[in-house]
């Protein structure tokens, strides 16, 4: 099967490329399964219902998200019922919605998985490696679904790359998001996990991480936080892997990013 992960979904730029392009993507490369992280997407602070339906009706089966969540108020009651959207897993026991669902397509289970690390994060999240280590001894590729992906939403390198390795035959995919920023690393662990430090950002990169530079340049400054961040607007870019799983394994053959449009260019196609 031919799965996509798109990165970070940032602001109106970032849906509108993503409404634009994916169609066409899904067609192409005969696409099955489609994750999108979406807590950025309501101008760059968390995710609405009626933006989850746009989404869901250009194709994306799954929303991930992350530290964002909650910025918009609306989504305390809708996740409870939006199974298709998921939150970190790791935050403590009584948090609305979850954050690990299974979903059947094409006669598959496809188990997805949202994480959030701990280093230079919001504090109110459980330790993820002890946490996902008790979840992991209940959770096995192929006996209990066919494939699984993980969206690790951290920080640092390290430690998404620690997940990685943890979760490497235990996952078709461990990618990185939060960082807004492609890295080059994709490929396929020892194990036959598909990974990669981050997936970057659907949205206009002639900005900060998403966000327009002048105001985000400010606060290095003159480290003032008075004013709100505001997403660029530009022409945006898509930015995603392509993972291609086996099913009788539930393991990963082929990681393949994919970035079209905007200022960056893919070399890697």
């Amino acid at each position: 099967m031919n799965f996509l992960f798109l990165g970070d979904i940032m602001g109106r730029a970032g849906r509108s490329v993503v409404i634009d392009k994916l169609p066409d993507i899904i067609k192409s490369r005969q696409i099955d399964f489609v994750i999108a992280n979406g807590e950025n997407s309501a101008g760059g602070y968390g995710i609405t219902e009626a933006i989850c339906e746009e989404l869901f009706a250009v194709g994306v089966d799954v929303i991930t998200t992350g530290n964002h969540i909650w910025d918009q108020k609306e989504t305390m009651d809708f996740i409870v019922k939006e199974k298709r959207l998921l939150r970190p897993w790791n935050y403590g026991e009584g948090t609305p919605g979850n954050g690990f669902e299974i979903y059947e397509k094409n006669n598959c289970k496809i188990g997805v998985m949202n994480l959030m690390g701990n280093v230079y994060m919001k504090k109110n999240t459980d330790p993820v490696f002890p946490f996902i280590e008790e979840k992991m001894k209940k959770i096995n590729l192929k006996k209990d679904l066919d494939f699984l992906f993980v969206d690790i939403h951290a920080e640092i390198t390290s430690e998404k790359q620690a997940m990685g390795y943890f979760l490497d035959g235990k996952a078709t995919l461990v990618v990185g998001t939060h960082t807004h920023t492609p890295t080059a690393d994709f490929r396929i662990l020892e194990n036959g996990t598909a990974y990669q430090t981050d997936a970057g950002m659907c949205g206009d990169y002639n900005s900060i991480i998403g966000m327009e530079s002048d105001k985000a340049l400010k606060r290095f400054f003159t480290q003032e936080r008075t004013e709100r961040l505001s997403p660029a607007n530009g022409e945006a870019t898509l930015s995603g892997v392509v993972v291609v799983g086996d099913i009788n394994t539930g393991l990963a053959k082929e990681i393949t990013p994919i970035i079209i449009g905007g200022r960056l260019t893919n070399k890697f196609k």
